[in-house]
């Protein structure tokens, strides 16, 4: 049986109010006496209840953090980032993965809610804006990371995505390519964005790219491998292909060499992230790298701001996404001259 607060005063030989006040630290106790208690405490091992703390306005340390699928691997790396700079601040998190339903969602917020969390990290394009509102109500700061929505008054932090899918389109002009094809997940905002980048850069150039060979798929390993058959399965194989996640870059490398190509000498391929996975796909996957570590420090630093002093106006931090050049992609122009 757990050790309650009752059986930390009864062994310290103090009131219980005394024990209430060592945990908060609040109101005017010896040395002694406070050392005394924290002694017994850790005797007894004995762990204050968050819940209680919250109740009496202390805070709970503790930081909730949704994202769409802890599965890919962007939100795996971002879930370690946000934690190594949430515990130098002493918070713990909860983590939550709603695989992008609305259900799951609202049961993940309501818990949250219950749990006293003093912030909450917001990385999934919320599916019912009227919980998300919910939380102002409340008072319960919290802070957009990778994406922002015009609806919710909250910091943001993000990285400018349109910029992103620019650069990827630049590069495979840049190395000869021309026939390319797009695969994205469309149901996020992100992936609109990096999609309007890239048929920007091809727009500079005076192309426009065949709608039909823009596919729509999101970034779960299943509906990766039917978005890379539709590519692999067409009469005219596309020179290159531009991915919005690493995660469905790297699924359409291993169907590609499923069906007998090479990459890159019998189709390219890029990615947007720069996860793990980006390293070690053979060959490397070049890709649009996002500053993940930073981004991670810029969230927890303004959820901090947020929770310290309520009322602050919110800001909205973008970060420039970078190219990282690797094996992937085949320069065309080489061959042709």
């Amino acid at each position: 049986m757990k050790p309650t607060i009752y059986d930390v005063a009864k062994e310290a030989n103090v009131s219980i109010a005394t024990v209430s006040k060592v945990i908060n630290n609040t109101g005017r106790i010896s040395e002694k006496t406070k050392n005394k208690v924290l002694e017994i405490m850790e005797e007894l091992e004995y762990q204050p209840s968050s819940l209680a703390a919250a109740l009496t306005g202390k805070k709970t340390f503790t930081i909730g953090v949704l994202v769409p699928d802890i599965a890919n691997p962007f939100f795996a790396e971002v879930a370690r980032a946000l934690e190594n700079n949430a515990r130098e601040t002493g918070y713990a998190l909860i983590l939550c993965s709603t695989d992008y339903q609305r259900e799951r969602e609202n049961d993940y917020l309501e818990l949250l809610i219950k749990k006293q969390v003093d912030g909450i990290i917001i990385a999934t394009e919320p599916k019912d804006l009227k919980k998300f509102k919910n939380l102002h109500n409340r008072n319960i700061p919290f802070v957009m990371f990778s994406f922002d929505h015009l609806a919710l008054e909250s910091n943001v932090v993000t990285t400018d995505d349109v910029k992103g899918g620019y650069l990827a389109g630049r590069y495979l002009l840049e190395k000869g390519h021309q026939n390319i094809a797009v695969i994205t997940e469309t149901e996020r905002a992100s992936g609109q964005l990096r999609l309007e980048g890239f048929k920007q850069s091809l727009v500079d150039e005076g192309i426009n790219i065949d709608n039909t060979l823009v596919i729509q798929a999101k970034s779960k390993i299943e509906e990766a491998k039917k978005a890379a058959h539709q590519i692999l399965e067409l009469d005219t194989l596309p020179t290159a292909v531009f991915a919005t996640t690493d995660l469905i870059a790297v699924v359409f490398i291993n169907e590609a060499r499923k069906a007998k190509l090479s990459i890159p000498h019998d189709i390219s391929i890029i990615g947007f992230d720069n996860t793990i996975h980006a390293e070690i796909a053979d060959p490397g996957l070049t890709t649009i790298a996002q500053p993940i570590s930073d981004l991670a420090s810029y969230a927890i630093q303004q959820l901090m701001e947020s929770i310290e002093k309520p009322g602050m106006p919110t800001h909205r931090i973008m970060l420039t996404p970078t190219l990282v050049e690797r094996e992937s992609v085949k320069d065309i122009n080489k061959y042709n001259s």
